[in-house]
C-alpha cells in the first residue's frame, strides 16, 4: 500500500469514526473468509460495519475521536466493528458469532467515550432491542391511561347501577 492510499484509508476511517456510536475491537485470526463475510452481512443489516485495518493506520485514525481508548488494545490482527445506529442489535450479532466461532475473541469496546470490557459488551448484548423497549414503554403508557379511564368511569357506573337497582326495586313493589 503506497502512502497516498494509506492517507486516504486513514481519512475515510477517521471520518466514519466521527459518526460512530459504538466501536468494538476483536481478534479475528483463523476465521474463514465465508464466516467473516456472513458476519459482515449480518452487521450491515444492523446499521454496522466490520473493518479490518492495519493497527498503525487505525491508531492514527482513532486520534481526536471518542475512540482513542481503543489504541492501547491494538496488538495483533484486529477487526473493528463500528455501529451507526442502535447499539444493542449489532452487539448481539457479534457476541452470538463469538459464541459460535471461538476464534473471534472480543477484546474491548467504546460507547459514549467509555471503555467497555468483554463482560460489559456481553451484558450490553443481553439488553432488549430498542424496538422491544419502546414497545414496553408504550404498553406502560397505555396501561396508565386505561387505569385512569377505569377509575374515572367508576363513579358514573356506580350511580347507574344504584339507579337500576332502585328501578328494579320500585317495579317489584
Amino acid at each position: 500500500m503506497n502512502r497516498s492510499t494509506k492517507e486516504r484509508v486513514v481519512a475515510e476511517l477517521h471520518k466514519k469514526l466521527q459518526d460512530v456510536n459504538l466501536a468494538i475491537l476483536s481478534d479475528y485470526s483463523g476465521i474463514k473468509v465465508k464466516d467473516i463475510t456472513d458476519l459482515r452481512n449480518n452487521l450491515r443489516k444492523a446499521d454496522s460495519e466490520l473493518k479490518v485495518v492495519k493497527n498503525n493506520l487505525l491508531s492514527i485514525a482513532l486520534k481526536d475521536t471518542n475512540f482513542t481508548l481503543l489504541d492501547e488494545h491494538l496488538k495483533g490482527p484486529k477487526a473493528l466493528m463500528m455501529n451507526f445506529g442502535d447499539v444493542v442489535e449489532p452487539t448481539k450479532i457479534l457476541v452470538e458469532f463469538a459464541k459460535k466461532n471461538e476464534k473471534l475473541e472480543i477484546k474491548a469496546g467504546v460507547l459514549d467515550g467509555k471503555l467497555l470490557t468483554k463482560e460489559q459488551i456481553s451484558a450490553l448484548a443481553e439488553l432488549p432491542s430498542r424496538d422491544v423497549l419502546l414497545g414496553k414503554l408504550l404498553s406502560v403508557l397505555v396501561g396508565v391511561q386505561t387505569q385512569l379511564v377505569t377509575v374515572l368511569s367508576a363513579v358514573p357506573r356506580g350511580l347507574v347501577q344504584v339507579l337500576e337497582a332502585h328501578r328494579i326495586n320500585k317495579e317489584k313493589n
